[in-house]
């Protein structure tokens, strides 16, 4: 579940972005106690993920409201399903709906997309994880909304853990110590990942201690070498190159996760709708 604090923290901002300084329509076209009962229903198969966030836009613009949700998180909905119905003052409900709306579209995309990926490597032990690229501001939603699709999420921030890539290498001076200087200074629970583009560097990695190998734009015949080399020993993630086409035969590699930034910069908004509730 996503803290309630921090949707708290920035559902104002997305309401003040989209408001202004009020919103004319509903102000002057219904009747300040006017009330109104309406469904969030979608309007596409998908897999469902924000449905707390769009419960929290309603509330901040209408404080007396209800919302019953009646589709959790990671479950899925049928074309025409309700979601959930939200009643109260009609003014502030229809005040809510675009910012709600919006993020509940965007957010159950990510929890679709990464269905569709998760559904894709079934039955091969594989693991789907997200990265770092999320859209600034929204982190924590959107790698909620990948574990709604059935993914994991790697780091949520730089301070969860060390990822040694390229740039790193070359400071240090090489490989070997830079994982040395890592696993010098870390906290004792936290993992040193390196990120290998060579069979060369997998190898050096393993011998130099490293807790977990991320294969960097690998071919599966290539993936499959470096799983003998390291037989078990530290977790192989995959990245790089992944797709619907490409997913499945590195995941038979035999790595231990795949991660890709496409299940959060490359999902569609699904179509979700408010309507008047009829029944």
């Amino acid at each position: 579940m996503i803290d309630p604090q921090l949707i708290e923290e920035q559902i104002g901002p997305f309401l003040r972005e989209d408001i202004g300084f009020g919103d004319l329509t509903s102000t002057i076209m219904i009747d300040a106690d006017a009330t109104g009962v309406f469904d969030v229903n979608a309007r596409e198969p998908i897999t469902v993920a924000g449905m707390d966030v769009a419960a929290a836009v309603f509330r901040r613009c209408e404080p007396g409201c209800t919302f019953d949700i009646r589709v959790q998180d990671g479950e899925s909905a049928a074309a025409g399903t309700v979601m959930g119905r939200v009643s109260g003052k009609a003014r502030g409900i229809l005040t809510a709906e675009r910012t709600a709306l919006n993020l509940l579209q965007h957010l159950s995309g990510i929890a679709t997309y990464t269905a569709q990926f998760v559904a894709e490597i079934e039955g091969t032990g594989t693991q789907l994880i997200d990265t770092r690229k999320t859209t600034p501001g929204l982190r924590a939603l959107e790698k909620h909304a990948v574990t709604c699709g059935g993914g994991r999420n790697h780091r949520l921030a730089l301070d969860g853990g060390v990822l040694i890539k390229d740039n790193h290498i070359a400071v240090a001076g090489s490989l070997t110590a830079a994982i040395g200087r890592a696993k010098s200074q870390v906290p004792t629970l936290v993992k040193v990942q390196v990120e290998c583009d060579t069979m060369d560097q997998v190898r050096e990695a393993v011998e130099a201690g490293a807790d977990s190998l991320l294969l960097d734009n690998m071919e599966p015949d290539t993936m499959r070498e470096a799983v003998a080399i390291v037989d078990g020993r530290i977790p192989l993630e995959a990245s790089g190159g992944i797709t619907f086409e490409t997913i499945r035969a590195k995941a038979e590699s035999g790595v231990n996760f795949i991660s890709t930034s496409k299940i959060t910069q490359s999902a569609p908004a699904v179509d979700i709708g408010l309507d008047e509730a009829t029944g």
